[in-house]
């Protein structure tokens, strides 16, 4: 498929890898490749599967809400997904050339996606920012 630009007067979050625009849901790939790689979040709501993934989500999602707000967003589809939604896969650039699903991966509120892997959002893998730190000193 070749990638072709959308123009949305509406952008809004649905979740940490999902956005909205004019009534279109567009699935973000976090500068992936459609099928091959992309990123995941934690699953919203009723969704998720423990308390730790619904808040973890809420994060995700306020923080891509943050990264929308920019005016000068290129967003590129890069495929369809195979769901019965048909939703294109997405790229979403900042003016600066930041990749806004690559950014929430490098802020630890997104992974990796791959075909057949599930991330577990309810246990400590690593993978995701530890909220303890050192004691401070006096």
């Amino acid at each position: 498929m070749i990638a072709a630009i959308v123009v949305c007067a509406s952008l809004t979050a649905v979740d940490g890898d999902t956005v909205r625009c004019d009534g279109q849901l567009l699935r973000l790939l976090g500068g992936g490749i459609p099928f091959v790689v992309g990123i995941d979040t934690p699953e919203i709501g009723s969704h998720a599967k423990c308390l730790k993934e619904r808040k973890l989500a809420l994060i995700a999602k306020r923080r891509l809400k943050e990264l929308l707000e920019e005016r000068s967003l290129r967003i590129v589809i890069k495929g369809i997904d195979h769901t019965p939604a048909r939703r294109p896969l997405v790229n979403i650039y900042r003016s600066d050339g930041r990749e806004v699903g690559a950014m929430l991966r490098m802020e630890g509120l997104a992974r990796e996606w791959r075909p057949h892997h599930k991330n577990d959002w309810c246990t400590l893998t690593g993978d995701e920012p530890s909220n303890t730190s050192a004691p401070k000193k006096p």
